[in-house]
This record gives structure tokens, sequence and C-alpha cells, in this order.
């Protein structure tokens, strides 16, 4: 059974940094892409960082540039480096894995974490 568990979500203020982690258990598959997501009271879920199948690396515009997606497989987690937080990055934050779909529906990923939650206040 794949579980992914994430964690590292607090309060900050703005100007502040993060770093989430997602450990992921039982998986078994040897392709690998990954997104990390993220859903704002009353907004969708939002895509904001992906590791491709071919382990490229795309984020949305609104965090690019301040966050950074990474995965370590010796140790089966994966990261998510937030830096120069907003207010609007305020959300709850979570991870997904799929062997062979890397795009950005959320639902769409085979494996998807609980989240936790980022609060930047001004």
């Amino acid at each position: 059974q794949v579980q992914l568990v994430e964690s590292g979500g607090g309060s900050v203020q703005s100007g502040g940094s993060l770093t989430l982690s997602c450990v992921v258990s039982g998986y078994t598959y040897s392709t690998y892409c990954t997104g990390w997501f993220r859903q704002a009271p009353g907004k969708g879920r939002e895509g904001v960082a992906f590791i491709e199948r071919d382990g490229s690396k795309r984020y949305a515009d609104s965090v690019k540039g301040r966050f950074t997606i990474s995965r370590d497989n010796a140790k089966n987690t994966l990261y998510l480096q937030m830096n120069s937080l907003k207010p609007e990055d305020t959300a709850m934050y979570y991870c997904a894995v799929d062997p062979y779909y890397d795009g950005g529906y959320y639902e769409t990923y085979r494996y998807r974490g609980q989240g936790t939650q980022v609060t930047v206040s001004s």
C-alpha cells in the first residue's frame, strides 16, 4: 500500500522560508512523476511544482524563482523549498505521485497525501 505523508508546514511571516517534505512508502514503480499542489480557502486546487517523468522540473508562474522542488530517492522523500513567502502562498499543500502522469490535475495522480498547512502572515 502506497502512502504519502507531508510535513513541514507551519506559520511564517512574509519573506520567510519553509521546506515541506513528503515521505513516500510502499511505492514500487520504476518511474516517478511528482507534483506539489495547494488549495487556499474558497479557491480551487492549484499545481505549483512538478518533476516530470524525464526528471525535468516545472513551476507555476506564481512561485517561479521562489519555490524549488526536489526528490531524494534514497530517502523516498520529496521536498518543496519555499522562499520569499507571501501571504497569498497561504494554503494547504499536498504532494502527489504517479508512475506515468505528470500533468496538472491533482485527482489524476494515483497517490496523494493528506496535506500540510502553510500560513504566511504580513
